[in-house]
């Protein structure tokens, strides 16, 4: 397990030598600009609906001593809390709003690697397919990705608990982020229910490509690059697992 997590880590190194080599940053720049919109958008709204929020829950203090600080820490705490849930929403938005420009970019990797020829190319067709499919697994991530982090953010109310819990949301998003990393290689290869059972058997696979993920995307600059470096970085290891099953199962087949 842990053997693979590194693989998933050190594979954004291979990503950015491969960016590089085939003089890939152009696929790398258009979808991070998107992404650096579709962030301040997340960042203005959690800052006007703070207010509300913080409001709704100064509102449960009935007392007038201390009202008014009671008042400010829900403002910032409900400011916090919108960002910390908007985030895992984002996340999941960002990767089916820019799949089409990802599964292209993850498309483009697997031909260079396999020596597959051309890509298909954009079409319109195509797009649908590939953003309705990442709706799906988006819904599906953002249900067992809530469930799980509300949980955990309950139990790190305990001060006790909160620096576990404090690690094991962050890893929850991480690899539910290099889930959908991966699918975007995985929708050419395997329909749905095979694709989770393919990111289900490679986990900690999925776990290092969303830990360096998720650090990137909380980052300032990072958040940039985060998407089109964790796609690249994703397909060049689940691209290298599809290859050894495959092969696995002709030797058998011999």
């Amino acid at each position: 397990m842990i053997k693979n997590i590194i693989k998933g880590i050190k594979s954004y190194g291979d990503a950015v030598s491969h960016i590089s080599k085939h003089g890939m940053w152009g696929y790398v720049l258009l979808p991070g600009l998107l992404s650096l919109i579709l962030g301040a958008l997340l960042v203005t709204a959690s800052w006007g609906w703070s207010d509300d929020l913080g409001g709704l829950i100064g509102s449960f203090w009935k007392w007038e001593w201390g009202k008014t600080t009671i008042e400010k820490i829900a403002e910032v705490f409900g400011g916090l809390l919108i960002l910390f849930f908007g985030a895992i929403i984002f996340k999941q938005i960002l990767m089916v709003v820019l799949a089409p420009f990802m599964s292209l970019l993850s498309e483009k990797v697997e031909r260079q690697l396999t020596g597959g020829g051309d890509v298909q190319g954009f079409t319109i067709r195509k797009a649908v397919y590939e953003m309705s499919r990442g709706l799906r697994i988006a819904v599906r991530n953002i249900v067992r990705e809530m469930l799980v982090t509300i949980f955990l953010f309950l139990l790190g109310l305990f001060p006790l608990f909160t620096p576990f819990t404090t690690i094991l949301i962050f890893l929850t998003q991480s690899y539910y982020a290099g889930f959908g990393n991966m699918d975007y290689t995985l929708e050419r290869h395997y329909k749905y229910r095979e694709s989770v059972k393919f990111v289900r058997n490679n986990r900690s696979l999925a776990l290092g490509n969303g830990i360096i993920f998720m650090l990137l995307f909380l980052s300032v600059v990072g958040f940039v690059f985060a998407l089109p470096l964790g796609t690249v970085a994703a397909t060049l290891q689940t691209v290298d697992r599809i290859e050894s099953k495959f092969n696995n199962k002709m030797e058998e087949m011999v």
